[in-house]
């Protein structure tokens, strides 16, 4: 049976939440504790790492954990095994389970958190709450003899180049005249040493994000008959690929606070929940961003948000929005758990797609500090 090395599944993983989505200073994303350079049949996804998770990976067999809080926040100082935060270390080591952490990069990531929180909710015409990512686009316009044209555009389509929107093969054509004159030691793929060699050549222009640029580029010139392959690359003022923190979007039809809160409890399964605000006010328009909300109140209330989800609402933070006119549910910080189900259902199918036989399992522990009473 074929074995799978823990890289390739994070290399899967990446590639739909990358780590240059990540919107936090030093965010502490990516491997934590271990290694992926081993073979890897069963991930744990889980929201924390604590050590009933990891006792709950341990009995299911599971080489990597998968999470969405890094189990190391802060830099180490130490690592001593006679505190509990260091045997929790202890147990992953000698165990030989990975751990990797996915933070506000999965926030950020299109199906990431903040869209499942969204969709859990109901939103429809849903949008990016607070952008936090882009990129600029940039032209590579390269000159290439006539008779070598359609394939170069074919391998610049292959490698990427050339997508605009829904349009893809997207390219533009200039046909001239070439003139260079070979010099000792060349090796030409047309003309004579010591000889003027007119051809006719074509410019072939293909736009595409920053982030394809060295494949781009590589793909160029290793299909390129010329010895020195002639070529313009520059930035464009276009940005793409917008990603963000948060969502924004509507209820089918409108409810009271009261009911909306009711809602929430329901679907994002909590017991209890706060609100800020008139419970007979009618709410539609909803932003929610998952974790702590506090520095986007304003962000919420300049989009037009009728009501904001989020956790860890401060006291002051609560009074601001209630003067503003802002209404707030907060059920938590742990209402970032929809992302156990949402990620090892996605990696599931990715590696369905790739014929990859690695089993994810949805961690049962419930991770929730607070109890309601």
């Amino acid at each position: 049976m074929k074995t799978v090395n823990g890289h390739e599944i994070i290399q899967l993983f990446e590639s739909w939440s990358p780590k240059k989505y990540a919107c936090m200073p030093n965010d502490p994303i990516g491997l934590a504790i271990g290694t992926l350079n081993k073979p890897v049949s069963k991930v744990l996804v889980t929201l924390d790492v604590t050590h009933a998770v990891v006792d709950e990976a341990i009995e299911n067999g599971c080489e990597l954990i998968i999470a969405h809080h890094p189990p190391i926040f802060m830099k180490l100082s130490n690592l001593r095994t006679d505190n509990p935060q260091g045997q929790l270390y202890e147990k992953l080591l000698k165990n030989d389970i990975a751990v990797y952490a996915a933070h506000t990069n999965l926030d950020v990531a299109p199906g990431g958190v903040n869209d499942l929180l969204a969709d859990a909710l109901g939103l429809v015409e849903s949008r990016i709450l607070e952008p936090t990512f882009s990129e600029q686009m940039m032209k590579l316009a390269v000159i290439i003899p006539a008779a070598d044209a359609k394939e170069m555009r074919r391998v610049l389509a292959k490698a990427g180049a050339g997508k605009i929107g829904l349009y893809d093969h997207c390219s533009y054509t200039l046909s001239g005249t070439g003139r260079f004159r070979v010099l000792e030691g060349a090796d030409p793929y047309l003309g004579e040493v010591g000889e003027t060699e007119v051809a006719d050549e074509e410019k072939i222009e293909v736009v595409f994000p920053e982030s394809m640029k060295n494949k781009i580029l590589k793909a160029m010139l290793n299909a390129h008959p010329y010895e020195e392959p002639a070529y313009d690359l520059w930035s464009l003022d276009i940005a793409v690929n917008e990603q963000g923190l948060g969502r924004i979007g509507k209820l089918e039809e409108p409810m009271t606070l009261q009911q909306f809160a009711e809602h929430v409890k329901a679907k994002l399964d909590v017991p209890a929940l706060r609100v800020v605000g008139n419970l007979e006010t009618s709410v539609q328009k909803v932003a929610v961003i998952g974790g702590d909300g506090n520095k986007y109140i304003r962000t919420a209330k300049f989009a037009g948000a009728d009501v904001f989800v989020t956790g860890d609402i401060g006291f002051h933070v609560a009074q601001d929005a209630e003067v503003s006119g802002l209404n707030i549910v907060d059920p938590g910080h742990h209402i970032e758990k929809v992302m156990i189900k949402g990620v090892a259902e996605k990696m599931g199918k990715m590696c369905a797609e790739k014929k990859l036989p690695v089993e994810f399992m949805q961690s049962a522990v419930h991770t929730e500090p607070f109890k309601f009473i």
